[in-house]
């Protein structure tokens, strides 16, 4: 059921489109006082003051809340405005030393790994309850930080977090090894061992979820951790790790450093006392030496995922679709379907009502009931993803509809359009991170697989057809971790993330996120005179 429920929160297929509509605000008839988000409303708008009250901006350190060593801090921002929400401690090499001497010590002498498995268990168990417990507070404090719509964060991330604990906790007793037959008188036992301290770099799209698939099978499997979280969101991730130390914690195996990726990320990637760094390429520009031979597992990683549209597709269904998966999170998603490809027969109709619907999208204040689209996260991620609008526009791109800012505060950007597009464009090569669609066309399955698998990346899929022949032709040609077929970003616990080619290497979620955090040992021991081998 909990399945069930997530996947209809979080995927816009033909079954379950009605109940991510009503859950999530994103209906197909707008309330009446709902309206696009225009540039002189969104100069007067009045924002919503969230409730939530942020109590935790130390770094967490051997199960205490710490100032950085060299007493700095850094401010954190609310992307509707661009003004301080908070200012946090800022961690740098000193710091990144100090948390990974408490995990080396939490696993090298504390409780945590010589836990019984069910032990462990039971107290992921109870930071999920807790978790649940504090959805509403997580949830505003994601989206004030974050920028994405409080109904998503609540209504759908939320849940699928406290899911995701849960599922890890049915892990945690379940991990055992084999016993192999050799070919000579010896026993042989393969053990699977946790790895010691992980070092966890998690992104600023979706902080809440990333924490989820790296905590959760780290912690199942017996480790001991330092996260550092990305700089522009790191208040969730402070408020969960006070939430883990209430459900019972030791002190040491949780650690959470903010800072940024130059400083607190390179001294993680670069530790010779971290067993192993696991890190999205979403996460910072840190810069770290490969001289110390520490390895950087790049999981989930970008992007610029072919989303196709079948001749035989039902057109209103398939624009409904391909515009959730390019704008859901405000285009700030590794796997969203930036490369939309049209067949030739419905190509004009597809472009026509794209556009309508990216202009009956409503942005706006992201704690208002019924918005669609929030700030992109910073100036930064802002100024890129107007400079590749210009570059789609300068490449002689059809801009359909958008373009350009909306109104004159905080980092709002314009459902944007682009039919015409060619693959040598850099809207269609490179990955922007932000509510700009990109529609090109193509004539059959041969060129369409092409030019889909034209690409340094290899993260996602969307197929929309009602031909299972044709679905099954593309879903095995697709050179991607994931393709959905007539649905898209339908999330579970359960099924596996990664890609192909520079999308990554290993899978987050799953059973098979667990390799990620375990060490294999074999152990031959001779038999002497055995009955039987």
């Amino acid at each position: 059921m909990a399945a069930r429920r997530i996947s209809s929160l979080l995927s816009r297929s033909l079954s379950v489109s009605s109940a991510f509509s009503l859950s999530l605000g994103k209906n197909f008839n707008r309330g009446k006082s709902i309206h696009r988000f225009s540039t002189a409303a969104a100069a007067v708008e009045e924002l919503i003051t969230p409730t939530v009250q942020i109590n935790y901006t130390q770094l967490l350190i051997n199960g205490q809340f710490v100032d950085a060593a060299s007493g700095k801090t850094f401010p954190t921002f609310d992307p509707r405005t661009g003004e301080v929400i908070a200012n946090v401690a800022e961690g740098d090499a000193e710091d990144i030393n100090r948390a990974v001497s408490a995990a080396r010590k939490a696993f090298d002498e504390g409780p945590w790994p010589r836990m019984s498995p069910y032990e462990r268990s039971r107290i992921l168990l109870r930071f999920a309850d807790l978790a649940e417990k504090h959805n509403d507070e997580l949830a505003a404090l994601e989206t004030w930080n974050n920028g994405k719509p409080y109904e998503q964060a609540a209504k759908a991330e939320l849940p699928l977090f406290v899911r995701l604990f849960r599922y890890y906790a049915g892990w945690a007793d379940k991990i055992h090894g084999l016993t192999v037959q050799a070919d000579g008188p010896h026993h042989v036992q393969i053990l699977h061992e946790p790895i010691g301290v992980a070092g966890q770099i998690i992104p600023w799209n979706f902080p809440l979820m990333m924490f989820a698939w790296k905590v959760g099978p780290a912690l199942a499997c017996g480790n001991t951790i330092v996260l550092k979280t990305a700089e522009q969101t790191p208040l969730t991730a402070l408020f969960a790790a006070k939430l883990f130390h209430e459900a019972g914690l030791p002190p040491g195996v949780l650690n959470i450093v903010s800072g940024y990726g130059p400083t607190a990320g390179a001294a993680l990637a670069s530790h010779m006392d971290v067993d192993k760094t696991v890190t999205p390429i979403f996460a910072d520009c840190f810069h770290g030496s490969t001289d110390t031979g520490k390895i950087v597992q790049e999981l989930a990683l970008g992007g610029k995922s072919p989303f196709i549209v079948c001749e035989d597709a039902d057109i209103d269904q398939a624009v409904e679709l391909a515009h959730f998966a390019l704008f859901f999170n405000q285009g700030q998603c590794c796997c969203a379907g930036s490369r939309t490809f049209v067949h030739e027969s419905v190509y004009d109709e597809f472009i026509e009502k794209a556009k309508a619907r990216a202009l009956s999208r409503t942005v706006g204040d992201p704690f208002k009931k019924g918005i669609e689209q929030g700030p992109q996260i910073d100036p930064e991620q802002f100024a890129k993803v107007l400079r590749y609008i210009r570059s789609g526009i300068e490449s002689n791109a059809t801009l359909e509809c958008g373009g350009g800012r909306i109104g004159s505060k905080g980092y709002f950007v314009q459902p944007t359009v682009f039919s015409n597009v060619q693959d040598d464009m850099l809207i269609a090569k490179d990955e922007i991170f932000g509510p700009v669609q990109s529609i090109l066309k193509y004539k059959d399955l041969d060129e369409v697989i092409r030019r889909a698998n034209s690409t340094r990346y290899g993260l996602a899929a969307g197929v929309f057809t009602k031909n299972i022949n044709t679905a099954n032709t593309l879903t095995r040609a697709l050179r991607v971790g994931t393709v959905w077929v007539n649905c898209f970003d339908v999330f579970d616990a359960a099924i596996p993330f990664g890609g192909y080619k520079m999308s990554g290497v290993g899978r987050e979620k799953g059973i098979y996120s667990l390799n990620n955090y375990l060490q294999v040992k074999a152990v031959i021991t001779p038999l002497k005179n055995p009955a039987w081998l």
